[in-house]
């Protein structure tokens, strides 16, 4: 497959401090998963992509082109989709007048085509019906929604998408999966999020984050297949854990470099690999399936 980005010793810096630190990065068509704590880089990582921040060091190249380079800059940005973590809404436009006014500046500009093209991504998320409602009025989740369709525009070739289930009840995060699923098919869609089930739902491949660094870059399965052997179920709760929670069958789920002898061992899943991977890292040892 063709590689849609490409980033090559990528840092990038915020005074004194590092939000990325020397990373290399691929990414191909297809949905690609970005887990991470919170001040990891992931929003960072998508802003880069998004043209909207410059690497302090590195090489960026998007849809082949460099950002650096004004022209091909505005080349990049025409052919992206870019939903940030934090969204603003004119006050008083409608969730069409919305989108219709991110298509006019996205250079649409015949005014039929780009109606008929708002209309599209606006029922692609299942606002349609809410089109004429003011912004100020729709809830959280349908703002988010909202804010979502705008990245569909013109069905770019890069879709960078920082926490679209953000807000979304169950019904709504399955409909959502089908259409990020449906991009994937043609586009290459980089999904950041906390929700470790839309990544395993969605995804095959995972890039974790953690202080600037990748520290995971690979199948889905084979981050959870690193988590084999070391979840397990117990009546009480067990200090030697690195994470453990009470279940609703009122036992406790545990994770941990090594389950104790005779451990009821349980299947291990995405969220299971990932504290993992981020425990191991605090323990100083690596993780190795």
């Amino acid at each position: 497959m063709s590689t849609t980005v490409r980033f090559t010793g990528v840092t990038r810096r915020y005074g004194k401090g590092i939000a990325l630190d020397d990373v290399d990065l691929s990414l191909q068509p297809g949905v690609t998963g970005l887990l991470g704590p919170n001040g990891a880089g992931k929003t960072t990582l998508l802003r880069l992509l998004a043209t909207v921040l410059p690497p302090s060091e590195g090489r960026c190249r998007i849809l082949g082109l460099d950002p650096d380079v004004p022209a091909e800059r505005t080349e990049i940005r025409r052919g992206l989709g870019y939903l940030p973590q934090e969204a603003g809404y004119p006050r008083g436009f409608t969730a069409f007048q919305f989108v219709d006014y991110v298509a006019a500046l996205k250079e649409w500009t015949d005014r039929s085509q780009r109606h008929a093209e708002v209309v599209r991504v606006l029922s692609l998320v299942g606002m349609q019906e809410l089109a004429g409602k003011k912004m100020r009025r729709l809830s959280g989740g349908q703002r988010r929604r909202v804010a979502l369709a705008q990245a569909f525009l013109g069905s770019p070739d890069l879709l960078v998408l920082d926490e679209p289930t953000n807000g979304l009840d169950p019904e709504q995060r399955a409909s959502l999966r089908g259409v990020l699923s449906g991009a994937g098919q043609h586009s290459t869609v980089l999904l950041a999020t906390h929700q470790t089930e839309d990544v395993a739902a969605l995804c095959e491949r995972v890039v974790v984050l953690d202080a600037g660094h990748v520290t995971y870059d690979g199948p889905v399965r084979d981050l959870v297949g690193q988590a084999a052997g070391r979840v397990w179920l117990a009546d009480v709760e067990s200090p030697h854990a690195l994470s453990s929670w009470r279940v609703g069958t009122g036992r406790y789920r545990h994770v941990a470099l090594e389950a104790p002898p005779g451990a009821e061992l349980a299947e291990p899943t995405l969220e299971d690999a990932y504290l993992l991977l981020r425990g191991g890292r605090r323990e100083g040892s690596e993780v190795t399936a």
